[in-house]
Parts: structure tokens; C-alpha cells; sequence
């Protein structure tokens, strides 16, 4: 099955699912194309909250893909590739609607950046995170300030420090990623169906402005992330990062 992205629309809730037959990775089509469904759904009046959802069964999101950062040659592509992740989480914290994040199993990188910027993030027992991004000679840099925001500096920084190992999914819940974690997908499919559908019952306009409050403090990401964006480009063309990702060809 080739790569999409998807706008469901069921009893006002936004359902929005993306794909990749690579594990749900993330080539720059794919960001792209997320970043504009999320602005759609949230600009259309018919949507009162969105879910985030990926298709297959047992892997979330792979993060960034390796085929295209191998490719990166210059810092002008290498920041364009990275702001495809800051565009998407801005889009998010922007959003006047509510997100919840369904996360059937496990997620590394920009896919851990993803599940914390959701407002509220329901998860599997297969869940377990990874930021493996400093192995590979980068770091997590655009999604840090989703991350460290959503489960603390200390955790994220264990996380970065850590970055060939897989996290529990109890350390997620406990530390905040994840509000609640199911034995299985369909357990989960069903506490986000019943979740989304009371949320879109609520008054939009509290809503929208509760939403204003759980991101205060946030105003400065479109410049953050997009010099975070920066860094990252510039660290991938490192001769260490080239060599290391000679082994993911």
C-alpha cells in the first residue's frame, strides 16, 4: 500500500490517520501533506475535535525517513526537510480544536514529537518511545520543546541521553506522555471514540479557549522551531552523521 494522508469526518470528529509502508515514517510529502489536513480540519466548521491516528498495527510512527536524510546535500534542503516536523507541531498548537492522539504502538523520534503535541494522548501497551536521534548524530532538536513541555527537561533529557533505548510504555504514562494505556487496539478505538464524541459536544468556544491556555507560553515556536530546524539541517551534513547513516542505506 502506497503512502497517504486522510480526513475522516464521523459525529463532528475529525479523524485524521497517516501511512507509510516503511513503518510510518516521514518523507517530506507525508509532513507536508499531514501539516495541511490538520489545517483543514481545523478550519472547518463541521469538525469539533481531531483525532491523530496512523494506519498498519503495531508501529505508530518511525519518525523522520532515513532514505531522505541520507539524501540531503545542502543546509537550505536539510532545514526545508526538518521544518516539515515544525510545521506540523506548530500547526497543531495553533489549531482552534482540540487533539487527541490514538497510538496503537510503538514510536521513535519525530513520532515521539507528535504524540506530545496532541492535547490529550490515549495509547496501547505496545506504545514504547525512543528518541534515537543523537545516536545517528543529530538530536531531537525540533521536537524538544513538544517533548520537554509534555513530560519534563529530565525525562526528555534521560530519553535523548538513552537514544538505542526503547522507553516503557509506563514510564510514558507516567511521566505524561500517555493519559491512559489499553490492552489492545480495539480497547483503545473505543475509549477515543467515546472521548472525541463527548469532546465535540462541549461548547466549542470554551473549548477553544481552554486550548489557549494549555499552550501559553508557546508563542515564540514558529521562530524556535524553525531555528531548531536549522541546527538540525546543518548537523545532518556532519561527516559523523554521514557515516553513521551509511548504515540505513
Amino acid at each position: 500500500m502506497e503512502a497517504y494522508v486522510s480526513l475522516t469526518i464521523t459525529n463532528n470528529v475529525g479523524y485524521i490517520e497517516f501511512y507509510h509502508p516503511n513503518r510510518n515514517s516521514m518523507p517530506s510529502a507525508v509532513l507536508s501533506k499531514l501539516e495541511q489536513t490538520l489545517l483543514d480540519a481545523g478550519s472547518n466548521d463541521e469538525v469539533k475535535v481531531i483525532v491523530l491516528k496512523s494506519g498498519g498495527d503495531r508501529t505508530f510512527c518511525a519518525g523522520a525517513s532515513f532514505n531522505e536524510v541520507i539524501a540531503i546535500d545542502n543546509e537550505v534542503s536539510g532545514k526545508q526537510f526538518f521544518l516539515g516536523f515544525a510545521n506540523i507541531i506548530n500547526a497543531m498548537r495553533k489549531c482552534p480544536k482540540l487533539i487527541i492522539g490514538r497510538v496503537q504502538g510503538k514510536t521513535v523520534g519525530g513520532g515521539v514529537g507528535l504524540a506530545a503535541a496532541t492535547d490529550y494522548c490515549l495509547a496501547t501497551k505496545f506504545a514504547s518511545i525512543r528518541l534515537s536521534e543523537l545516536s545517528i548524530g543529530i538530536g531531537p532538536f525540533v521536537i524538544e520543546p513538544a517533548v520537554s513541555r509534555k513530560i519534563g527537561v529530565n525525562a526528555m533529557s534521560q530519553m535523548a541521553i538513552d537514544a538505542e533505548t526503547f522507553f516503557t510504555v509506563e514510564f510514558a504514562k507516567e511521566k505524561g506522555l500517555y493519559a491512559e494505556v489499553f490492552e489492545t487496539t480495539e480497547d483503545l478505538d473505543r475509549a477515543v471514540e467515546t472521548l472525541a464524541e463527548k469532546l465535540a459536544s462541549y461548547n466549542p468556544e470554551a473549548v477553544k479557549e481552554m486550548k489557549k491556555v494549555f499552550w501559553k507560553g508557546t508563542e515564540d515556536w514558529d521562530a524556535l522551531l524553525g531555528e531548531r530546524a536549522e541546527m538540525s539541517g546543518k548537523l545532518v551534513l556532519s561527516k559523523f552523521t554521514k557515516n553513521t547513516l551509511k548504515r540505513f542505506r
